[in-house]
């Protein structure tokens, strides 16, 4: 095997690892809500990359963290990331059908499930977070220091600010001031929110964490241009939802303001910037640097 197979094969290997951190946190299936912890269930083990807890467990043990207290806080963070696709994908939203290869929780469940699952996904995130205190009383400081970022990275100043700026602006033609901003809080927040806290937990300090922060925000914003980029040169057997929806929805996207060759070239030196930044941190993770390089030349 080549280096590349050989990353490849890891990522496939952390992923079903990372799934099954995910089912050990889901609440049983019982009660008379237990249609919500179906749809739920329905969601979250959808598959994916896994890239946020993946990140977020990378950046952990690159600070030296070795052992246990991350996981409730990556199945946390993918319960909010899952949510808010719940959200994307609903009549009021972007309206799609398909996510992830299979029909997306509203059209199984109904609308009203499928926005009820989604509040659920959020609120069992921050109990599955909490966790950690009692599971591990000794690293209580960190707990907290790391809850703190998962609210404010989710939140309005966050993820749910740049949906809210997505959702007002959609059928403008939005100035790139604009679109940054709803790339840097609808899809960066969220990855600088799973690297933040993998540094945390593992006792990273304050200037270091700054640093993390940047290299996930230029991360978040190369992620966005290449999903930019797959709407327009991607198809829906590949990618496993539709594709289109950014002109079905009149979006402004890096592609409609570049077009995809300079919006390539701005993605790639946003990711090796970056990696530049990745390398002043202190310790060593080949394969976090590989699975940064890979996200800007993903093909779904």
């Amino acid at each position: 095997m080549n280096s590349e197979e050989i990353y490849l094969a890891e990522r496939e290997r952390k992923a079903k690892e990372i799934g099954e951190i995910l089912a050990s946190y889901l609440p049983e299936r019982k009660g008379y809500q237990k249609i919500i912890i179906e749809a739920m269930e329905y969601s979250l083990m959808a598959g994916g990359k896994r890239l946020r807890p993946m990140l977020m467990r990378e950046m952990y043990e690159r600070f030296g963290g070795a052992g246990r207290v991350v996981e409730p806080f990556m199945a946390a963070i993918e319960m909010i990331h899952t949510y808010s696709l719940v959200h994307d994908d609903l009549p009021a939203m972007d309206n799609d059908d398909y996510r992830r290869g299979r029909k997306t929780t509203h059209v199984v469940y109904g609308e009203d499930m499928g926005i009820l699952a989604g509040d659920a996904l959020l609120n069992y995130a921050f109990e599955t977070a909490a966790s950690a205190f009692d599971e591990y009383p000794e690293d209580s400081k960190r707990i907290a220091k790391a809850i703190a970022i998962l609210g404010r990275k989710s939140g309005i100043h966050g993820m749910l600010g740049g949906q809210v700026i997505d959702v007002k602006e959609t059928g403008k033609r939005v100035q790139k001031d604009v679109l940054d901003c709803i790339y840097a809080l609808k899809t960066g927040a969220l990855l600088e929110a799973a690297m933040m806290i993998g540094a945390a937990l593992a006792g990273a300090g304050e200037e270091e964490l700054k640093t993390v922060e940047k290299i996930a925000s230029g991360i978040g914003l190369a992620f966005q241009i290449r999903d930019d980029i797959l709407d327009v040169t991607g198809t829906e057997e590949i990618l496993g939802k539709p594709v289109g929806s950014d002109e079905r929805n009149e979006k402004t996207t890096y592609v409609t303001l570049f077009g995809v060759e300079k919006a390539s070239e701005i993605a790639e030196k946003q990711s090796e910037e970056a990696l530049r930044l990745l390398h002043t941190l202190p310790g060593e993770n080949a394969y976090l640097e590989w699975l940064i390089r890979s996200l800007i030349y993903r093909e779904k």
